[in-house]
C-alpha cells in the first residue's frame, strides 16, 4: 500500500496534526473558497476550524488562541486586505503567538503579494491555485517550523 496524503504531508516526528483555522474576515459574504479549502486541508490530514462568515481581525485572532492553531488561512475577495491581515498578524504577537503561519487567498493584486509578506504572511494564494498544493506547501513549511529549519 502506497503512502496516505496524511503520511506525505505530516512528517513521522510531529507528534500531533497540524490544526489550522480557516476565516473569512471582514464584510464579504462569499465564503464558497474558504469551504473548499478548509475541506481539502481536512481531506489531506489537517485538523480544521472554519470561523464562518465576517469575523473580525480580533475574533480571527481569539480563535487561534482558543484552537492552539499552528496556522490561520485567511479568505479574502473584499479589497480589504491590507487592513485586516495586518491586524490579524499585529494580534497574534500581541498575544504571544507570533509562530503562527499566516496564510492568505483570494483575489488578491500582484503588486500587495510583496506587501503582505513584508507584513508577515508566509504565504498568498491566488485563484487557480491547485488544492493539492495549498496542502503540500502548508505541511513542508509546518514541519519546517517544527523541526527548527528556517521556511
Amino acid at each position: 500500500m502506497g503512502l496516505t496524503v496524511r503520511q506525505r504531508l505530516v512528517s513521522p516526528s510531529v507528534k500531533r496534526p497540524y490544526r489550522v483555522v480557516v476565516a473569512k474576515p471582514g464584510l464579504d459574504g462569499h465564503d464558497r473558497g474558504a469551504k473548499v479549502i478548509a475541506r481539502a486541508l481536512r481531506d489531506a490530514g489537517f485538523e480544521v476550524i472554519y470561523t464562518g462568515l465576517h469575523q473580525t481581525a480580533e475574533q480571527v485572532v481569539q480563535a487561534a488562541i482558543q484552537e492552539d492553531a499552528d496556522a490561520v488561512g485567511l479568505s479574502l475577495l473584499s479589497g480589504a486586505h491590507l487592513t485586516l491581515v495586518p491586524r490579524v498578524i499585529d494580534g497574534l504577537r500581541e498575544h504571544g503567538r507570533g509562530d503562527v503561519l499566516v496564510l492568505v487567498g483570494g483575489i488578491i493584486p500582484a503588486a500587495d503579494i510583496p506587501v503582505l509578506m513584508d507584513l508577515g504572511v508566509a504565504q498568498v494564494f491566488t485563484p487557480g491555485a491547485p488544492l493539492p498544493a495549498i496542502g503540500d506547501w502548508l505541511g513542508r513549511a509546518l514541519d519546517e517550523r517544527e523541526s527548527g529549519v528556517d521556511a
